[in-house]
């Protein structure tokens, strides 16, 4: 099989945003110096995102929401996001390998790969892409709800963060299901 692509989320710790996943088949060989979106700093992986996605067979970038967050929990919605981050490949993907212990029901086969996002080439690129477009979503969501800080910590429970959801409440993107949240929430009642 030549057709592999490799599979990562991004935001499942976040008490705010979406949960995003990325899906990439890379083509034989590429060059680029790729490793776990974590490792890199943010520079590095805004300059690597659109040579990944240049380089790349086919790649894929897709999201499940705070409300599904909420609503299906969030090992079930990245689970979600990684299914439609391969259905965006179409049939570019004849396998999957996914970064983690678990993995989503699709029709192709796929593997679970534990730290893949630091072995396996492809999973390090769907890291990054999934990072980087995360990020970007929450630099926007700064602009509509400033209040929260989210260009800086992403939705990340930062102290900074905490404070400002106690002071304020939670906003739309704010995941209700998770304990800061749900307190902020309590506190305000």
């Amino acid at each position: 099989m030549s057709r592999v692509a490799g599979v990562d989320e991004a935001g499942r710790g976040p008490l705010a945003g979406p949960v995003y996943a990325a899906a990439v088949v890379l083509a034989p060989g590429c060059g680029l110096p790729l490793d776990d979106s974590k490792r890199l700093s943010p520079d590095r992986r805004r300059r690597l995102f659109p040579q990944i996605r240049a380089q790349a067979v086919g790649c894929a970038i897709a999201s499940a929401s705070a409300r599904e967050i909420d609503q299906l929990g969030i090992l079930a919605a990245t689970l979600l996001a990684m299914s439609r981050a391969l259905d965006g490949l179409g049939s570019l993907a004849e396998a999957a390998l996914i970064d983690g212990r678990q993995v989503p029901d699709v029709s192709l086969p796929c593997q679970a790969v534990v730290r893949g996002d630091q072995t396996v080439p492809a999973i390090s690129a769907a890291s990054i892409l999934a990072k980087v477009a995360r990020d970007e979503l929450m630099v926007e969501l700064d602009g509509r709800f400033p209040a929260y800080g989210f260009a800086r910590h992403k939705g990340y429970p930062t102290r900074r963060h905490i404070d400002a959801l106690m002071r304020h409440g939670p906003c739309p993107e704010h995941r209700r299901s998770f304990a800061p949240v749900r307190r902020a929430m309590d506190r305000l009642t």
